[in-house]
């Protein structure tokens, strides 16, 4: 098994102190895996994909637009 080291601040170093019956290293061990599948399935999903920048940029303008009538239209 590979070994890794991280760099926390002194206070997160405390905090984790107060719980020792914490196994941290299995903790990051799991965020990491999580995160991995995360990317993985991703790349996977996005790996045929036709969708583009530009399209992305059109449907999140136009879901801001919806969004900010709904609002609007919620405080009258």
């Amino acid at each position: 098994m590979a070994n890794i080291t991280l760099s926390l601040s002194k206070r997160m170093k405390e905090e984790m102190e107060q719980f020792p019956e914490i196994n941290w290293s299995e903790v990051a061990r799991s965020s990491i895996k999580k995160k991995l599948a995360q990317l993985k399935f991703m790349e996977s999903f996005l790996k045929d994909s036709t969708f583009t920048v530009e399209d992305a940029s059109k449907y999140g303008d136009e879901l801001s637009k919806l969004v900010y009538e709904k609002y609007i239209k919620d405080l009258k």
